[in-house]
């Protein structure tokens, strides 16, 4: 494993970029080390994982690849010779190529696994360009990017969509496939971009279709790996080339309910940090992410925020890294003590004071929280006990008591949460106090299904789920595959749960489940469509038992 001296030594910094294995904005050929002396030739096209953007800005955003002659390689290097690699990068104001707006050389190095990320400046705001790489001869795929309008401005609409949960082994990433058709403007990766597990050892109902490659993902190579690996998928490759990306990680990019320094198993506590250093290394090469957020060893700086003029702030959390451990052992938990704990954290003090300063600086129409876990409380038996996740927002209970009450103190005009995490799509309004359901609502939760984890799902009334009779602000569930888009204006956000039929099989159409509708200052939800599979009956004919039993199962397990 190379460590982080290795990295900076053989990633020497270029131009004014300032980060390993960066360009930047502008950079003309010769301003760049002339490495041509010791410059690998490749004979054959080393763009196998596609290209990426992300982070936009005003004036311009991220742009990402990797090299890779043999994606899978088991010492994570991607089959790449031990030299650099030197890229010309172009960014157009159409599709074709024909009018050249930025232009520059980047070098891509063994160090960071050939990966290369370029932020580009100078952009005009709120414009779409066109992005594509060079490698002598070898030209990548065009990627779609924006910049993101000036502030100051207020846009007439945003449109975003916000997936979670793709595990390689579950089933085909079609949903990537039919959210890239869907167009967006921004598209927010909310965690569990990867999985960890061998192959095997995480199965689906109903078996897996796919497998990974390696071991169990601890060390450099073998994160690199399986990036490497899921990064080979046209339909995931189709998504990232749609839009610019907004990325946060959950725990399965590093382990199963990982908090802080502590794993998922007590026993491995020794050496996780290095393990966790290593996905952190591994996860940056591989996504759309700026030169502030390179891993400094065990810590990486993924909370940030993102405006869109007026229209929009984006606040993205980073709920793992941060929080205390979770209560009462994990799992789901009645009465936990020390769920209400105010001494714990889930976002840990520093990242908590940004949010709420956030909040009180906000100017923006909608503040939406990009973020891992269920925010909303989900009692998930009747009756006086309260039975809730420890992993979720309900095992840190005075935490988001404090963050609810600062945006309502700061006077924030719409509050909305995005979540990943749990496989099925929710809708919820958010309280102060979720004892008292006449209490009124102080914003919304809206929660993406998974891409594949879980195996296909399955279909049933929105309000058939047990838990939405004790948990009346708990207002829709979904149990299909698939993501959310959301079209956001000055005056509401329309959300449409996009939903696949099934997943084991690649090439799936996608159609709209359910839309809900929350209004400018009010946030209370507005269900407005509800639609079943479409030539199926909306009733599993296994009973509707079975279904809520393998519901909760698919939730409780291995979220």
């Amino acid at each position: 494993m190379n460590t982080r001296r290795d990295l900076i030594r053989t990633g020497t910094m270029l131009g004014a970029a300032g980060a390993v294995g960066m360009g930047t904005a502008g950079t003309a050929s010769g301003a760049v080390p002339d490495t041509r002396a010791h410059a690998v030739r490749l004979r054959r096209d080393p763009f196998t994982l596609g290209v990426a953007s992300g982070d936009p800005e005003p004036d311009g955003f991220v742009l990402w690849t990797r090299l890779a002659l043999d994606p899978l390689a088991a010492d994570g290097r991607g089959g790449m010779p031990p030299g650099a690699v030197p890229l010309r990068w172009e960014v157009a104001t159409d599709r074709r190529f024909t009018r050249i707006a930025q232009r520059g050389t980047v070098v891509a190095k063994p160090g960071t696994a050939h990966a290369v990320h370029v932020e580009v400046e100078g952009l005009r705001p709120d414009r779409p360009y066109w992005y594509r790489f060079r490698a002598g001869k070898h030209v990548s795929r065009a990627g779609r990017a924006r910049t993101s309008p000036a502030r100051g401005t207020m846009p007439e609409a945003l449109d975003v969509a916000f997936a979670s949960c793709a595990q390689y082994e579950h089933g085909y990433f079609g949903a990537y496939r039919r959210l890239a058709e869907d167009a967006p403007d921004l598209v927010l990766h909310l965690g569990d971009y990867q999985y960890e597990y061998t192959a095997g050892d995480y199965v689906a109902p109903g078996g897996n279709v796919r497998g990974h490659e390696g071991p169990e993902t601890v060390d450099l190579a073998s994160y690199r790996q399986r990036h490497a690996q899921y990064k080979t998928d046209e339909d995931l490759q189709a998504a990232h080339a749609a839009a610019p990306w907004l990325v946060v990680l959950d725990d399965h990019e590093v382990d199963n309910n990982w908090a802080a320094s502590i794993p998922e198993n007590p026993d491995e506590t020794v050496g996780f940090t290095r393990r966790r250093a290593a996905a952190f290394q591994a996860y940056f090469e591989n996504m759309p992410l700026r030169r502030r957020s390179f891993p400094r060893g065990e810590h990486m700086q993924l909370f940030r925020r993102l405006h869109w003029g007026d229209l929009a702030s984006f606040h993205m959390l980073d709920t793992r890294q941060f929080r205390s451990d979770q209560g009462c052992g994990d799992g789901y938990q009645a009465d936990c003590p020390e769920a209400s704990d105010p001494a714990r954290s889930i976002t840990g003090p520093a990242q908590e004071r940004w949010l709420l300063d956030g909040f009180r600086a906000s100017r923006s129409r909608w503040d939406l929280l990009g973020q891992q876990v269920f925010f909303a409380q989900r009692d998930s038996t009747e009756g006086p006990v309260t039975t809730v996740s420890m992993d979720a927002w309900d095992g840190y209970a005075a935490s988001r008591d404090r963050i609810t009450r600062g945006w309502v103190d700061a006077g924030v005009r719409n509050a909305v949460v995005l979540t990943g995490d749990v496989h099925a799509h929710w809708a919820s309004e958010l309280k102060l106090d979720y004892a008292d359901p006449t209490t009124r609502t102080v914003g919304t939760e809206l929660v993406c299904s998974s891409i594949t984890s879980g195996g296909n799902g399955e279909d049933a009334e929105l309000d058939a789920h047990p838990w939405l009779r004790w948990n009346p602000h708990l207002r829709l569930q979904n149990n299909l595959r698939g993501y959310v888009t959301a079209r956001i204006t000055p005056s509401e956000i329309t959300a449409d749960f996009r939903a696949l039929a099934q997943v084991r099989s690649p090439g799936a159409e996608v159609f709209t489940r359910a839309t809900m509708v929350v209004e400018d200052g009010n946030p209370a939800l507005q269900l407005t469509y509800d639609r079943g599979v479409p030539g199926a009956s909306v009733r599993s004919a296994r009973g509707d038992a079975e279904v809520t039993r393998e519901t909760i199962e698919l939730e409780t397990e291995r979220p």
